[in-house]
């Protein structure tokens, strides 16, 4: 068997087998386990240290393997303050922003503890999933002809046009183009429009994705204070002014984290101090088919 598929079904035995063990109960030693499961001590060895990283079982050199205590969960975090920043005191020439720390992106994408649900990725539960109807649509998907062929760069067609159709009349198939995700959108946008080390105007606070996308793409994010009403017009156009950025990523729609919808009065307001700065508007639109029956008519995007 192969080395990995060993350590993998090692580890997924010795998970199941923790709950007969109090915490800080001992583990089997290595012997033992190499004896009960036929495998070898390096298997034994990388099994025992992937259970330690998951924080169920903790190592003690000399003494062998312990089931781990259970974590105390953190307090909830609940506090956007680390993105609320401001970009002066008066909004004046002398104006300075300041980057936001994306350092706090790479914890949503660590793996939960073992019975946690998290809320903040959009994935649902595998329980929640509806797995059958899903796999009946892929067989179904997989006959067709063409399926396995492979698909234009840009999209299919089809695809294509009906996104430019939901996106409004201004907009044709050629406008649009198919992306593997909405980062891999976004990263795409940025890298088209952004070279490495210019600075990218974002909501603050903002969706933790935006600024792992900006990050990646080697852009310098300038967070811009939000309202309830959402991105503020006034310290916009001073950041714009203040760092010569060329590019606006916004969430007009929902905003994530706060859930702000960009008022009438200021939609056009913003696309035109954009265009007084010759910069271009990612609009990111991510929300539009999760609504609710009751949420009533939905301003339309800004393109």
């Amino acid at each position: 068997m192969h080395e990995r598929s060993s350590v993998a079904e090692l580890v997924t035995s010795l998970r199941a087998d923790l709950n007969r063990y109090s915490p800080g109960g001992k583990l089997p030693s290595s012997r033992a386990l190499v004896e009960r499961f036929r495998v070898s001590p390096v298997t034994v060895s990388r099994a025992i240290a992937q259970l330690a990283a998951e924080g169920l079982v903790v190592t003690r050199p000399g003494s062998g393997a312990f089931r781990a205590h259970p974590r105390v969960a953190p307090p909830a975090p609940g506090d956007t303050s680390w993105q609320e920043v401001s970009l002066s005191g008066d909004g004046g020439p002398e104006v300075v922003p300041r980057t936001v720390d994306a350092s706090g992106v790479l914890v949503t994408l660590a793996a939960p503890p073992p019975g946690v649900i998290e809320f903040n990725g959009g994935y649902l539960h595998s329980s929640l999933q509806p797995e059958r109807a899903l796999s009946a649509a892929l067989a179904r998907a997989g006959r067709r002809p063409g399926a396995w062929g492979r698909p234009p760069t840009d999209g299919l067609p089809d695809l294509r046009s009906w996104f430019a159709r939901e996106i409004g009349p201004a907009v044709s198939g050629a406008d649009v183009l198919i992306t593997a995700g909405g980062q891999s959108a976004l990263a795409t946008a940025l890298r088209a429009l952004a070279p490495p080390g210019a600075p990218v105007l974002v909501e603050s606070p903002t969706y933790p994705g935006m600024l792992a996308a900006a990050r990646a793409t080697g852009l310098r994010p300038v967070p811009v204070p939000m309202d309830a009403d959402g991105v503020r017009p006034e310290l916009l156009a001073d950041a714009f002014r203040a760092t010569g950025a060329r590019v606006l990523v916004t969430q007009p729609l929902f905003q994530n984290p706060t859930g702000a919808t960009l008022a009438p009065a200021r939609r056009p307001e913003i696309l035109a101090i954009a265009r007084a700065a010759g910069a271009f508007v990612i609009e990111d639109d991510f929300a539009r088919r999760l609504v609710h029956d009751d949420a009533g008519p939905l301003p339309a995007p800004l393109a």
